[in-house]
């Protein structure tokens, strides 16, 4: 395997992991929310028992990314940088670090319901557009 094939295949395993999440999450936002609604229309006696989940829990996935620049960001042109992409299935949230220079760090977090669609490059294999709310 070429670290190319590696990388191709930790990104696929991540946008597969992503959409597993996507559906999950949506699927607790209408379980949460009619749970809401029983709740509001019956008072129940006894707390309700939290939701035990089987599954394995899915670790923090960090990568090493290059920001790609897209049209909308030409005003940003620069040296390409290389950022961390941390991605954390389970809590929801993507985060894009950025090292600066004095060892000070620029982040930005993104959570599971403002990203809209995962693009995955037919051109080249190992890139990944995310496209965000807004």
């Amino acid at each position: 395997q070429t670290a190319g094939q590696s990388g191709e295949q930790e990104l696929e395993s991540l946008v597969l992991k992503l959409s597993v999440l996507k559906d999950f999450l949506s699927s607790i936002e209408k379980k949460a929310l009619k749970a809401l609604q029983e709740m509001s229309s019956s008072t129940p006696a006894t707390a309700p028992q939290p939701l035990s989940r089987k599954a394995k829990s899915i670790p923090v996935q960090t990568f090493e990314v290059k920001l790609d620049i897209t049209l909308g960001d030409l005003t940003k042109i620069g040296k390409s940088q290389k950022y961390t992409l941390s991605v954390d299935v389970e809590g929801g949230k993507l985060v894009v670090l950025k090292k600066q220079k004095d060892s000070q760090e620029d982040w930005n977090t993104f959570t599971h319901d403002k990203i809209r669609q995962l693009i995955k490059s037919q051109r080249v294999q190992n890139k990944l557009g995310i496209v965000f709310e807004k």
